[in-house]
């Protein structure tokens, strides 16, 4: 099978089914670095719904890319990467603990053959089963996690239940990531608790706050980000609200004063060394996308740049 995207100089970006980057369709890793996948489930959000369409709208929007990246030295991503889009998990919609274990299912598939599981949500609870496939397969993981928000509360609504705003604590509890090597970046905002940042500094999280992100040198931050992880499996957990919404307003909460598109491409393209092993991209809610989709535009343009670090590290 090939794992070369089809080329859009020969068949116009408006042909054929959409898969990420018009890269081919799978139903297997079989030949395969890289994989994509789609995990259309909001069933954790706790405040607005719509991130399970946000999948296909990325999907959508990434043929606008195109495959060499001149920020790695005219890096041709898939002259290192075999990639394919496996498609979208089964989901059970309203019923997070079915969806679970199906994302669970279907993320072991690649997992367990050391590919690169590479996955769009989807709000941002479908990280930990992604993550128990992945940490099963690979062993526990260093965590690198943009967001706008910790994502480590322990109860919603007086229970102890899953959702959106607990995933990164679960993962914690369950040895699935490791503290020690895990790093939170771009937290702002008001606050429901006066622990909402210091509950990941309890737990062993670094966390670089957004004014702080705002503030350092780029090459400063990335090294302090390498450093931090080592040589340990990565799994980088993108929320697409980490970025001001002035960028990308398509999110399930956005939150002002942010970085800009330019701010965080930057930093990511300054990543190196990273064994990254996992990585999803959340959070991107067409329903209420700006004019020409530039939040999914943004998503995916994250997750090419994540797919470049792939390549550049086998590069």
């Amino acid at each position: 099978m090939t794992a070369n995207p089809t080329d859009s100089m020969e068949l116009p970006r408006f042909c054929g089914i959409p898969t990420f980057m018009r890269l081919p369709q799978a139903t297997g890793t079989d030949g395969l670095d890289a994989a994509i996948f789609g995990i259309p489930s909001d069933s954790g959000a706790p405040y607005r719904t719509g991130a399970r369409f946000g999948p296909n709208a990325i999907r959508e929007m990434s043929v606008m890319l195109r495959p060499i990246n001149p920020y790695r030295d005219m890096l041709n991503v898939f002259d290192h990467l075999r990639v394919a889009d496996l498609g979208d998990t089964p989901v059970v919609p309203g019923y997070l603990e079915e969806t679970f274990t199906a994302i669970e299912r279907f993320a072991s598939n690649i997992a367990d053959a050391e590919v690169l599981s590479c996955a769009f949500g989807g709000d941002h609870s479908v990280s930990l089963p992604h993550l128990r496939a992945v940490a099963r397969a690979r062993g526990t993981v260093a965590l690198i996690h943009f967001d706008a928000h910790s994502d480590t509360w322990d109860t919603y609504f007086g229970e102890r239940r899953d959702s959106a705003g607990t995933p990164f604590r679960r993962a914690a509890e369950e040895n699935l990531v490791d503290p020690s090597k895990s790093i939170q970046i771009g937290l702002r905002g008001s606050l429901f608790s006066t622990t909402d940042i210091s509950q990941s500094r309890a737990l062993g999280f670094e966390v670089v706050d957004a004014d702080e992100l705002l503030l350092s040198s780029v090459d400063a931050l990335a090294d302090r980000i390498a450093a931090r992880v080592g040589d340990a499996p990565v799994f980088l957990s993108f929320d697409m609200d980490v970025v001001d919404p002035a960028f990308a307003p398509g999110v399930q909460t956005p939150e002002v004063g942010g970085p800009s598109s330019f701010e965080i491409l930057r930093l990511l393209r300054q990543l190196k060394g990273i064994n990254l092993v996992g990585c999803d991209v959340v959070e991107t809610n067409p329903l209420y996308d700006g004019p020409g989709k530039i939040t999914a535009l943004l998503a995916a343009t994250v997750m090419a740049e994540l797919l470049a670090l792939a390549a550049h590290m086998r590069r």
